[in-house]
């Protein structure tokens, strides 16, 4: 199948005025955890965005999630080989899970008893029991694997080649691929719409964006191509994405091209782009949605973003190279 190549552009300036004004987050502890791929620790900040902890990890730590209680903060650590598990309450690493060569990107199962963790250098996707740390599946890949998603229900889940440039499909119960699916350069990571039943790829070094039908495995409409003014489209590098609880809105970050785009997810239109640090990465947003935070690689900071003025607030200096940024609340 031929993918046609959509690109979008928006009018009016680009570069928005930071000010020290600070959104309340919604109930709950508030907390932002930050990794630093360099630094070789997780940044803790208070909803006020004063640096509360610092917790020491293994090498190179990337990818999190939290548990469904947020009682546990997993921790992908790429040069150590590892995931270590953090205690929220504690705000310390209480386990080291080991895995397969660099881990990069992972998600817990439904019932939270396994993890399906790509590794880089392995080629590989596992599928790591959690209470005896042992590999229960090992699943052959593309070369160097990122992006991994579980559908709901644990039936299906999808991981990214880089290499291979492809989308995976992947029978948890088989523990086989039983689909690959042609996308564009570099795939990296993925979000689920429900409500529009959508799976979307961000394609780094070709700067686009893929949907794919969750059920079929097909390939929807042109790929998107999201280009802020100023910019050429080679400066685009989308990696992080994020969407609202209704789906309606997509925040999706572009990498060295400094800005996320909010688009609206049906009609794939631009709402806003919204200034960043350098290279943003990786892009959260509080339970309210009120507020958004982006973790910048290149600038050492993450971006707040006031998301019903759709502006950036403030941006707070972290550490070296932050990955990933997760709100606890």
């Amino acid at each position: 199948m031929q993918v046609k190549r959509r690109t979008v552009l928006a009018g009016g300036a680009a570069l928005l005025a930071m000010s020290a004004v600070r959104p309340a987050f919604a109930a709950g502890s508030g907390n932002i955890f930050v990794s630093t791929e360099k630094g070789n620790e997780i940044v803790v900040l208070d909803p006020a965005y004063n640096v509360i902890k610092r917790i020491a990890t293994s090498k190179r730590p990337r990818d999190m999630q939290f548990t469904r209680a947020k009682d546990l903060l997993y921790v992908a650590c790429g040069d150590d080989d590892a995931l270590d598990v953090i205690d929220v309450a504690k705000l310390e690493v209480v386990n080291t899970i080991p895995t397969g060569p660099s881990p990069e990107m992972f998600r817990l199962s439904d019932d939270e008893k396994s993890v399906y963790v790509s590794d880089e250098e392995n080629s590989t996707v596992e599928r790591i029991d959690l209470e005896s740390m042992v590999a229960t599946q090992t699943i052959p890949s593309g070369a160097e694997p990122e992006g991994i998603l579980i559908m709901p229900g644990g039936a299906i889940a999808f991981a990214t080649s880089e290499v291979a440039d492809m989308v995976h499909v992947i029978d948890t119960a088989q523990g086989a691929v039983i689909k690959n699916i042609l996308v564009g350069t570099r795939p990296r990571r993925f979000i689920y719409l429900p409500t529009l039943n959508e799976l979307w790829v961000s394609c780094e070094l070709s700067s686009e964006i893929y949907i794919i039908d969750a059920t079929t495995y097909e390939i929807k409409g042109d790929s998107l191509i999201i280009v802020p003014p100023g910019f050429k489209e080679e400066d685009v590098t989308p990696v992080g994405m994020a969407s609202t609880k209704d789906d309606s809105k997509v925040l999706l970050s572009l990498g060295r091209a400094n800005h996320i785009a909010i688009l609206d997810s049906k009609t794939h239109d631009v709402i806003k782009f919204v200034l960043t640090g350098k290279r943003c990465w990786s892009v959260d947003h509080s339970r309210d949605e009120k507020t958004a935070i982006v973790a910048n690689g290149l600038s050492d900071d993450i971006t707040v973003i006031n998301m019903e003025s759709m502006e950036p607030v403030v941006s707070i200096p972290i550490g070296r190279v932050p990955h990933t940024v997760l709100i606890d609340d």
